[in-house]
Order: structure tokens, then sequence, then C-alpha cells
């Protein structure tokens, strides 16, 4: 039997929770906003798609404006946050991000299952 990816996905994501994985910051603040935007689109796929998603683009987008807090504090936060999870889906460009080589570092310590942009 042949199965196209988006059923595999289907079929693997069934009631299963997911971490979405990728760069925030930016050089600019629109380079940022579209970060944000992009993460949150493959979200709603993953959704879609039978996953329940967590997404910290959105979860905290702009907090930065509103607390004093470290980088450190948010990525301990999203790690604790990873550890809940059953599978990580790791966005372009994910390598170029410190908190998500981290993020992508604990997801094969843990043995989640890990999905790259382009499988959807």
């Amino acid at each position: 039997m042949n199965l196209t990816r988006e059923r595999q996905l289907k079929i693997l994501g069934n009631n299963r929770l997911i971490y979405v994985c990728g760069p925030y910051r930016n050089k600019t603040e629109e380079g940022k906003r579209e970060n944000i935007w992009h993460a949150v689109r493959v979200a709603v796929r993953l959704w879609e798609l039978g996953w329940f998603v967590v997404c910290p683009h959105a979860n905290t987008a702009n907090f930065e404006f509103y607390s004093s807090l470290p980088d450190e504090r948010w990525l301990e936060g999203d790690l604790e946050i990873l550890r809940r999870c059953d599978a990580i889906f790791c966005l372009k460009n994910w390598e170029s991000s410190a908190g998500s080589l981290k993020e992508h570092e604990l997801a094969e310590k843990l043995g989640l299952i890990i999905l790259y942009e382009g499988s959807l």
C-alpha cells in the first residue's frame, strides 16, 4: 500500500501532541513577524492533520516587550512543554536558532517523533 505523506501524517498525528520548533527572532521586526506567522500557519495545518499542537511562537509572541525576563527563562519553559509532547516539528531554518537546536537535542534525547518541514 502506498500512502501519501499527508495521509501518513494524519495517521501518525491521531490525537498526539506535537511541538512546533523554529526560529522566532530575526534581524528585523518584520522578519520576526514572518517567523511567527509561518509557525502559526504550520501549526494550523498540523491541527488539520489530527495533531494537538503547541506553538511557542504564538504562545509567547512579543512577550519580550512586556517582561524583563531573560531569554533563558522562556527557553526553560519551552523545554518543559516539549517534555510533555509526543513529537516535534522542525520548521525550515530551525538550525539557525540556538533555542531550536536545544529543543531538537532534547527531542532526540527523549526519543520523540521528529518531523521536518517539507513533510507537509
